[in-house]
């Protein structure tokens, strides 16, 4: 059985980082048009005579939310974990990037071909623009391929660093996902303000069609890798393959309802915070528009060092629960920090300096967390039920935010104390499901604690 796994390429050095650089460009792709809109909400709610759209905050929250529609309400994410299970990383894949490329270039449409002036009445969210409500159904549909790669993107770390790097090579991952997000906010708005409002969107468009083209390289990869395995598909036997069945046994499994939830504590503070702070960093602190973009990028900047340096501590040493525990403590102490009525710029730059290490601190743990809670057969699955869960927060929050915010805005005064508090308390969550996940693992020995290398 050793010869046998010696012979794959996946046990090669070389193949395996290779297989990692693609993946991790193609998801930092979609990270690129996940936030290219945010730093643009100062030019957004700017008057159309003045070079902006009009927009209100609720309708930006409303288009920031709205990537999360269709994988909530269709049950999208649902549909995705069973493709991918079902039909593998290439198949899914592809189709994720082909998403992702459509749901990109119809927000770049709505942008640069549709008149902001006309309204229209959507049920339940009241009269909004017709522009809104175009873009935010391409950015729906692009949140569907978004979210899909990031199962699959997932997925093929563990199937290609199972028993070796496996925390490291996805802290890596996430390092080149963050510069996705660090590149967006530091350069959209501006290139906006230089060059127009649609240049940073087309920019965005072009990155998702080069991640399409390398995924496809791939693809060339992991079919080798099947041939000699001796399999048709990504499965390893009867034994391995997904059976609808068994997934009542991760179900019933406490722990994958605890990971569950703190994934959506933490990152249902953390995006939606990202959304709205370039707009703080002007409005709160003072900080001039065309820099205010680079005080929300230290946060990934910092991941970009900080999650691999940490993933490759999870994988000699161990500690994941425990390092969850301080991410989230981190994570919270800083967003209260930023509620209090302190407007120092150097404050915002030493809270975003702290807010990155926790930005680095528990996804390095969270994510190669899972494979020890879910086995293998189930994990595209089980991935698409947390990302689902995920997703109704990254839906829900920017759009209380974008109301709470509108209510507290007086000609161009904003009061930002309400919503920070709401990021706050959802931080708390946050620590209380991270500290029920250390004691979980201590009773039902998931191995959390332990290191990731065999």
């Amino acid at each position: 059985m050793r010869e046998q796994v010696r012979e794959t390429i996946a046990t090669k050095a070389w193949a395996r980082w290779t297989v990692l650089a693609i993946v991790s460009f193609t998801m930092m792709a979609g990270y690129v048009v996940a936030k290219e809109m945010s730093p643009l909400q100062f030019m957004l709610e700017k008057a159309t005579g003045d070079g902006g759209m009009g927009w209100t905050s609720g309708e930006f929250g409303i288009f920031a939310g709205s990537r999360g529609f269709f994988n909530v309400f269709l049950l999208m994410l649902f549909v995705g974990g069973i493709i991918l299970d079902k039909m593998g990383v290439r198949f899914t894949g592809i189709l994720s990037c082909v998403l992702m490329l459509a749901g990109s270039a119809a927000v770049y449409g709505a942008i640069t071909l549709t008149s902001p002036g006309p309204m229209m009445t959507v049920i339940g969210l009241g009269t909004i623009k017709r522009q809104v409500v175009l873009a935010a159904l391409g950015f729906a549909f692009f949140g569907i391929g978004y979210e899909m790669c990031g199962i699959t993107v997932s997925k093929v770390v563990v199937r290609w660093f199972s028993g070796k790097e496996m925390a490291l090579a996805m802290g890596l991952q996430v390092a080149m996902a963050r510069l996705g997000t660090a590149l967006a906010l530091n350069f959209s708005l501006p290139i906006a303000l230089n060059w127009g409002l649609p240049r940073p969107l087309l920019i965005g468009l072009f990155c998702v069609g080069v991640g399409l083209i390398a995924y496809l390289y791939y693809c060339t990869m992991d079919r080798r890798l099947d041939k000699e395995k001796g399999k048709q598909d990504l499965s390893q036997g009867d034994d391995e393959k997904f059976h609808f069945a068994d997934m009542k046994l991760t179900i019933k499994n406490p722990g994958f309802w605890l990971i569950t939830l703190l994934c959506l504590f933490y990152y249902s503070a953390l995006y939606p915070f990202l959304d709205f702070a370039t707009k703080l960093m002007i409005s709160k602190y003072g900080v001039e528009a065309n820099l205010a973009g680079a005080i929300p990028s230290i946060l990934p900047y910092t991941s970009i060092v900080l999650t691999p340096l940490f993933g490759a501590w999870f994988d000699k040493k161990g500690y994941g629960a425990t390092m969850m525990v301080i991410g989230s403590i981190l994570l919270t102490i800083t967003l209260f920090v930023f509620a209090m009525p302190l407007n120092s710029s150097w404050l915002a730059v030493t809270l975003m300096c702290v807010l990155g290490i926790a930005f680095s601190l528990l996804p390095a743990a969270l994510w190669p967390a899972v494979p020890k809670i879910v086995p293998m057969k189930q994990l595209g699955t089980s991935y698409s039920i947390i990302y689902y869960i995920q997703n109704i927060g990254l839906m829900l929050i920017p759009v209380l935010i974008g109301k709470v915010l509108e209510r507290n805005t007086i000609g161009d005064q904003v009061d930002y104390t309400h919503s920070l508090l709401i990021f706050g308390v959802i931080g708390v969550g946050a620590i209380i499901t991270s500290s029920l996940l250390l004691w979980m693992d201590k009773k039902r020995h998931y191995g959390l604690e332990n290191p990731n290398i065999s």
